[in-house]
């Protein structure tokens, strides 16, 4: 996190540990995510947990729905780059065979599996193992006897009330190694429940949306209802749970852990322009190729696509490294300063060569890789900064006119 930013004051909570990756108490917040395919195919689900790890999930959750996915786990678990969380549906049976098979983490939904002896059980054979258990509170599967007794709908409290009745069940047996999510698709229930929820309890919270949906709008959902929480401080792990490849899920989680400082940045932070009347370049189309091309690479800088070299290095000096257009090149700018200028068709290659370089020697190496081209580079984007000026004029967006236009009006009325 850059020194001087604002930082979130996040909740005590206890800690756990999934495998060897600590949830709460101060831990970094993780990521996660689910694969999708068969666990009983352990090699497919082995190649997807590694994509999901590669896309930065720290933990992932495989489904244990029948017996041939608890002896899938028993493959899986050995050869997994990152804890496994067991996914068990209705049936207590395939919590005690995942535990046997060597999973890190249980989940629960309390309104699958609501016989009181079986949920002890469970959290019996766990406590013997030093497994942690999630209470996995679903607003769309809550027990019958909760809808009934909050007249017949999803409430808050209701949520939290399926949360605190597992808990008893497990006190019962001595068992506190919890985490806890109470989640939704409605986005101000799911605040409400985490808000409600984080009032009563400190064990460790998992933040979702559930089914949020597809693409653009299940993210806009997701990351309202997390993004929000976070804020508050409440959160210790994430999943965004979207209709799409989950690999994008676990991306998704990074990155907004990046943005608030929660986590120290992995990939690129991509910045761009909005375009605008000066742009030589169709922004757009740059932002998008750069965006793919920086997408698996592991580099923590801010990189910038500016549209014009008229406003483009100053608005993005504090980036590591960016490029703005101007009379059909674009001029390479490190941490504000000119490098270099290259054919347009060239712009994306460039970022990329140079963002590794910076990468691996530094800033400053950089700059004195550019010592040479410097002062050249300078000149020619001052020449095309002119040279649009001249072409386009000082407000090439006419706000001033806008500006004289409204002051007129409101003489008018008076």
């Amino acid at each position: 996190m850059d020194a001087g930013a604002v930082t979130f004051p996040r909740k005590q909570t206890r800690r756990i540990m999934v495998g060897d990756v600590p949830v709460g108490g101060g831990a970094p917040i993780t990521v996660q995510s689910m694969t999708i395919t068969k666990t009983a195919d352990h090699e497919g689900t082995l190649q997807q947990i590694y994509a999901l790890a590669a896309a930065g999930a720290d933990i992932v959750r495989c489904t244990c729905n029948e017996p041939e996915a608890a002896e899938g786990l028993a493959r899986i678990v050995p050869r997994s780059p990152v804890p496994i969380v067991a996914d068990i549906h209705h049936q207590y049976r395939r919590a005690l065979e995942a535990l046997e098979a060597g999973v890190h983490c249980l989940r629960l939904n309390p309104g699958n599996i609501r016989r009181p002896e079986h949920i002890k059980a469970v959290a019996s054979e766990a406590k013997d193992r030093g497994v942690p258990i999630r209470i996995g509170v679903n607003g769309g599967s809550l027990d019958p006897e909760l809808y009934d007794k909050y007249g017949g709908r999803v409430t808050p409290e209701a949520m939290v009330e399926s949360a605190l009745r597992e808990i008893a069940y497990f006190e019962e047996v001595d068992f506190d190694l919890i985490k806890i999510s109470v989640k939704a698709s409605n986005v101000p229930l799911m605040i409400e429940a985490y808000r409600q929820l984080s009032e009563v309890t400190d064990h460790p919270l998992h933040l979702g949306v559930t089914e949020a949906g597809p693409p653009p709008a299940g993210i806009v959902k997701a990351t309202a209802g997390i993004a929000t929480l976070l804020a508050e401080g409440i959160g210790d792990t994430i999943r965004y749970s979207l209709t799409s490849d989950p690999v994008d899920e676990a991306r998704l989680g990074r990155q907004l852990l990046e943005c608030f400082g929660l986590r120290e940045r992995k990939n690129v932070d991509l910045i761009a322009c909005p375009s605008c009347g000066r742009a030589e370049i169709d922004v757009y189309k740059i932002a998008q190729q750069a965006q793919e091309a920086f997408k698996d690479r592991l580099i923590p800088l801010q990189v910038a696509v500016m549209g014009c070299v008229v406003n483009g290095p100053g608005e993005a000096r504090d980036a590591d490294i960016g490029i703005a257009a101007g009379n059909k090149r674009g001029h390479l700018f490190v941490k504000g300063t000119n490098v270099a200028v290259v054919p347009e068709d060239e712009m994306v290659d460039t970022l990329v060569e140079w963002a590794e370089f910076i990468n691996t020697e530094g800033v400053e190496a950089a700059l004195d890789r550019a010592k040479s081209t410097r002062d050249a580079a300078r000149k020619a984007a001052e020449e095309d900064r002119q040279r649009n000026l001249d072409d386009r004029g000082d407000d090439v967006n006419a706000s001033e006119q806008l500006v004289e236009l409204l002051r007129s009006e409101r003489t008018k009325e008076s």
